[in-house]
């Protein structure tokens, strides 16, 4: 049996096991544009009910462990993965509920249900993700006749495992980059975390410093967008290169055999006058006393391991403070606000930059939380907001596809009448507001103004993030993106004219307007003249304006109607 304080404490386990790994999933992202990241969200997630799970007593009921857990993960779901991973565990609730403990058949119970309201609630669910781990771990419980509680979450944790590694078999895009699910790979660490509990183990312990190392994958990892970190136990450590040019005693095979006994990641190639050869070492000094033999050296180089590899991890801190300091979502300190009889409507929007706030607070959105690519809200961030504007009913606007689910479950937790609008990008959610009418009904509006927001085709000019291959192209890392809604269109050196392919490859003849809205990272005057000469390749029926959209991440974003 599993008491309540067992669950709590397997949950904190598990949160402190994704939180150690977590960035060994982040580096799972098949597409090479900066994305809110997979092991980031569920981190961040399920760590939101570590501090009210270490409030409860120790004679705490499997009930109120699992209810508390899935009501702070649920407020605390960052995308996708993050809203899923808390629907599981809002299924577990559900199961436990009016439970003092739980035997093997709750256990059953509670992922069975936990699973059902995950699919439930994606639109299409997609397999070979974390949605199918779950699923196959679920079922695979269901048909076991194990009464041990520990026995049967062993039989989940190894199914989840073996699931895992078939995700490339049922998604394509996984197969292609060599990586397996990341948000899959990120349940397998909680459920790791949790079984350390159940089989009476001491609680993972959350480091201080999380794990930069990524475990090996799939037997296909190596194509760009999956590396392990350099190991800091590196015995031979000096990494030496030179050429021979032979003389007629020399002997290449005999060289490699040298090599080897004395080294490793030994390269030797054999060309009709010269030798060239690669061997980490812990003795330079051995392995060219022992080339010259072979002939005259040259092109000789030598580098220290040990200091590349320090000031990799000193790069590596710098950027990781960096980034977590720039990503940290931002508290906005909404006020909570009764819900008003006489006001109708309000709007909530999702956007970063000043200028893209400017823009949705002119058009009359009550309230605007920070948030986009690289940044999800969470939903409790959405919550606030919405209970901070004074009207019956609240539109919402995510302006992103993985801040969505993360809305919608602001839903059913909110104190008044909430209607997502599913903008899956900026130029949607612009076009939706401009098309709210405040004399028509709710139904009204939210069909006027979905139609709008699916009638707008939307292109993103931004840089690559990481080395990768996708879609059968190799893409380097700064290369500048073009994506077409959502879909990566071409690759370019340089932002100006990808902006004016860009521009001309979506606008068709059944285009009225194109807008173009510039971020942080583009100076005015620069902007200014890179949409001038942009707007030249245009139709000229077509009606083009700037906006000052400030935003991160994407240098333009063009909207076309």
């Amino acid at each position: 049996m599993i008491t309540g304080t067992i669950l709590k404490n397997a949950i904190i386990s598990g949160a402190h096991n994704i939180a150690n790994n977590r960035y060994a999933v982040d580096e799972l992202n098949v597409f090479p544009v900066p994305d809110g990241d997979t092991g980031t969200n569920m981190s961040m997630t399920i760590n939101n009910a570590v501090k009210e799970l270490e409030k409860l007593p120790d004679n705490v009921t499997v009930e109120k462990a699992a209810s508390t857990a899935a009501s702070a993960m649920l407020r605390g779901a960052r995308g996708n993965s993050g809203v899923i991973l808390s629907l599981l565990f809002r299924g577990f609730s559900k199961a436990l509920a009016g439970k003092k403990e739980m035997d093997a058949q709750d256990m059953r119970n509670a992922l069975e249900q936990g699973v059902e309201g995950a699919y439930k609630a994606v639109m299409q669910p997609t397999e070979g993700t974390i949605l199918t781990v779950a699923r196959v771990a679920s079922e695979q419980a269901a048909e076991s006749i194990l009464e041990d509680t520990l026995a049967l979450w062993e039989v989940v944790l190894e199914t989840s495992k073996v699931t895992l590694e078939a995700t490339p078999d049922l998604l394509p895009i996984l197969k292609k980059a060599g990586v397996v699910d990341a948000g899959g790979m990120g349940l397998v660490y909680i459920f790791e975390g949790m079984h350390e509990i159940f089989a009476g183990k001491p609680m993972v312990e959350l480091q201080s410093k999380p794990e930069e190392k990524a475990r090996p994958v799939t037997v296909n990892v190596g194509k760009g967008v999956f590396a392990a970190e350099l190991n800091p136990d590196i015995t031979n450590g000096y990494c030496t290169e030179f050429l021979i040019n032979k003389e007629e005693n020399a002997n290449a095979e005999k060289l490699r055999a040298f090599l080897e006994s004395n080294g490793d990641s030994v390269v030797v190639v054999d060309d009709d006058d010269i030798i060239k050869c690669h061997v980490h070492t812990p003795d330079p000094g051995k392995i060219l006393t022992h080339a010259v033999t072979h002939g005259f050296l040259t092109k000789l180089k030598i580098e220290n391991m040990h200091e590349q590899y320090e000031a990799r991890q000193e790069e590596a801190k710098a950027l990781e403070k960096q980034a977590e300091a720039e990503a940290a979502p931002k508290k906005e300190g909404f006020n909570y606000v009764a819900p008003d009889k006489d006001t109708p409507f309000g709007f909530v929007a999702v956007a970063a930059g000043k200028g893209l706030k400017a823009i949705f607070t002119d058009l009359g959105a009550d309230a605007v939380v920070s948030g986009g690519q690289t940044n999800n809200p969470s939903t409790d961030d959405i919550l606030s907001a919405v209970q901070s504007v004074a009207a019956k009913t609240v539109f919402v606007l995510p302006n992103n596809k993985n801040i969505i689910m993360a809305a919608e479950q602001a839903v059913n937790i909110a104190d008044r009448n909430v209607i997502v609008l599913p903008t899956r990008t900026v130029p949607q959610g612009i076009t939706a507001m401009l098309n709210f009418d405040a004399s028509a009904t709710e139904k009204e509006n939210t069909v006027a103004m979905n139609l709008a927001a699916e009638k707008v085709s939307t292109g993103m000019v931004t840089y690559a993030a990481r080395d990768s291959e996708f879609g059968g192209r190799k893409i380097k890392k700064g290369e500048i993106l073009a994506l077409e809604n959502g879909r990566l269109a071409f690759t370019e050196k340089d932002v100006a004219k990808a902006l004016a392919k860009l521009a001309k490859k979506m606008v068709n003849k059944d285009s009225s307007f194109v807008t173009f809205i510039s971020g942080q990272d583009v100076k005015e005057k620069e902007a200014q003249a890179t949409i001038e000469e942009a707007s030249k390749k245009l139709p000229k029926h077509v009606e083009v304006s700037h906006l000052d959209g400030g935003q991160p991440i994407y240098y333009y974003m063009i909207s076309v109607e």
